[in-house]
């Protein structure tokens, strides 16, 4: 087993990147069966507290701050549902870019990330990264660290040229590094989907980056709402059916993972 590592980011803060990364580790776990790992860097920790709802979990003891800091990830693992692990962040964690800073390498100041989820790598079959809305020290680790990219973004024209700029920014750093990364795909999470104008920056989305966005659409649902104040749930009924509110909620992003399990084979396939 050794895991595939995907980066969730934009640069434009608020746009539904959290929620995606979230949501695409708790459905990949639980409908996927696949035993996931989500990896917060981002010293807001908003990834943190949704999942630590999700697990019911009051205290997380050990963050990423202190595999840092004691150069060992396995012991900062915190468990949340079946299949399902944290690597927590908190407010610590800030000083991560001073950190990387004083390595004076340029390649190595990008590894650091890299080298600290080394050990996770075989005990997982797939970790998401979440990082905060800005270029920095922490996305060019996560970069570095990536197997593939998913770009979230809200369909308003800062959100989309946060878009611009991190596909731009994510072309630099493959080229200036040698990185092995790709974008796996674009998630559009429309505001308000009979908005006109919602629509034209959805279609000048696929018209500038073309199968590279999803055709799933991540449209505007209270549940998903709910989860980030409540933390991620499914509730199933004695006669076994779901919550038709919760499984409509879910399945979008189930259906965002049957697209990122294609395009990962296809792309593959092309190696």
């Amino acid at each position: 087993m050794t895991a595939i590592v995907y980066t969730v980011g934009n640069f434009k803060g608020g746009v539904g990147k959290t929620k995606s990364a979230t949501q695409l580790a708790y459905d990949n776990a639980r409908f996927k069966n696949r035993k996931t790992c989500l990896v917060d860097i981002d010293p807001q920790a908003n990834a943190t507290k949704i999942l630590a709802k999700t697990g019911k979990i009051e205290m997380i003891e050990k963050t990423i701050s202190d595999a840092l800091l004691d150069q060992n990830i396995e012991n900062c693992v915190t468990h949340i549902v079946d299949n399902l692990d944290l690597v927590a962040c908190d407010t610590r964690f800030r000083s991560f870019s001073k950190y990387a800073n004083s390595i004076e390498d340029e390649k190595e100041k990008i590894m650091i990330l890299s080298k600290l989820l080394e050990p996770l790598k075989n005990q997982y079959d797939d970790i998401f990264i979440d990082v905060p809305p800005t270029i920095s020290e922490y996305t060019d680790n996560a970069m570095a660290a990536s197997d593939y990219s998913i770009i979230s973004f809200q369909t308003t024209d800062e959100s989309f040229d946060g878009v611009k700029k991190y596909v731009g920014y994510q072309q630099y750093m493959v080229k200036t590094f040698n990185l092995k990364l790709q974008i796996i795909g674009i998630i559009a999470c429309m505001i308000d989907p009979d908005d006109v104008l919602d629509e034209d920056i959805l279609n000048e989305a696929k018209s500038l980056y073309g199968s590279n966005v999803f055709s799933t659409i991540v449209k505007f649902q209270k549940r998903l709402k709910r989860y980030s104040r409540e933390g991620i749930y499914l509730v199933k009924y004695k006669n076994g059916n779901y919550d038709q509110w919760d499984f409509q909620a879910h399945n979008v992003f189930i259906q965002i993972l049957n697209e990122i399990e294609a395009r990962r084979t296809f792309l593959e396939k092309e190696e």
